[in-house]
């Protein structure tokens, strides 16, 4: 069956509790917050509104809570675009959760409560098939559980993107249905029991070993991301913004990854793309609030090009 829509994600859906404090608390203390929001979160849901928002025919595959946080998670879904057919609902069982803190420096510390992501399980993934099957890219990260994301691996017949995280090891025949691993340092190291190389030429090699798949991206944050498309390592460079909440921009990275993978782009231009969608992203307080349409980041890359030092590459292999 040839893939005819762009992305599915398998993964979590959450409410976020953010709170703005001055500084982050250390343990055992108490910090007062200078703000309070609530948004839409969880991995999934941010990774899927973000590819709706740069354009892509998006579906997904997860459980919410029988809850008003449910049915309203199901709501802002659907109204950013976003396929919720088989987002069902689990029946005694709390919307997820999570606890954000972010400081005056755009820091963030994030506790997750599972709840209805923790249900998903293969059964879910055989029930919404046909959307895994026909999808070209397939999104999912490790907020629910891995029989659930091992399932959406084997059904996928495009390509497979895993965030694994939150960050934890992965067993081998996982990690041989992957396409292209995405994974931040933390995220890398838990994956490949060693820390990232501070080197180039070390980073390729380890990426070259056994049982990685063909395509890695490790990001950076402010500094960008490497990627490995199968034969180099290339840095990409990451846009200079000023930044408000990094909360969302991993996950907006993903979206537009997946956005761009499912519209035939090579995987180095993608992460080009992505890199840039992540940097407009952190520009807004809150995971989803400031992702982005295609035409901001075709604004900030034009912004970005326009005040460039003359001779900057976009894309470059550091040695």
């Amino acid at each position: 069956m040839r893939p005819d829509l762009d992305v599915t994600v398998v993964g979590s859906v959450n409410v976020d509790l953010v709170a703005t404090v001055a500084a982050l608390p250390l343990p055992g203390e108490t910090v007062p917050a200078l703000d309070y929001a609530q948004f839409i979160g969880g991995k999934g849901s941010n990774q899927a509104i973000a590819a709706a928002r740069l354009g892509r025919a998006v579906a997904f595959v997860g459980l919410v809570g029988d809850d008003r946080e449910g049915t309203a998670v199901r709501g802002a879904l659907a109204a950013e675009g976003v396929d919720v057919t088989y987002l069902e609902v689990c029946e005694g069982v709390p919307t997820g959760r999570a606890i954000v803190l972010v400081d005056g420096t755009a820091e963030n510390s994030i506790v997750v409560v599972g709840g209805a992501n923790q249900s998903l399980g293969p059964r879910h993934i055989e029930a919404a098939g046909e959307v895994v099957r026909r999808a070209r890219v397939v999104v999912s990260q490790l907020e629910i559980p891995l029989d659930a994301v091992s399932a959406a691996a084997r059904t996928c017949e495009g390509t497979f993107i895993l965030n694994p995280a939150p960050a934890r090891s992965l067993p081998r025949e996982l990690l041989d249905l992957v396409d292209v691993l995405v994974v931040n340092e933390v995220e890398y190291e838990a994956v490949t029991g060693a820390a990232l190389p501070d080197d180039v030429d070390d980073l390729e090699r380890a990426v070259r070993e056994p049982g990685m798949p063909p395509g890695v991206v490790v990001t950076l944050g402010a500094r960008g991301a490497y990627v490995w498309d199968g034969e180099q390592v290339a840095h990409v460079a990451a846009p200079r913004v000023k930044v408000v909440d990094t909360t969302g921009a991993g996950d907006t990275f993903i979206g537009a990854l997946a956005d761009a993978l499912s519209r035939g782009e090579e995987l180095r231009s993608a992460v080009q793309w992505a890199v840039r969608a992540g940097a407009a992203a952190v520009r807004s307080l809150g995971a989803t609030t400031g992702m982005p349409t295609p035409e901001q980041v075709q604004a900030l890359t034009a912004d970005q090009h326009e005040h460039a030092p003359e001779g900057e590459e976009d894309v470059r292999t550091p040695r």
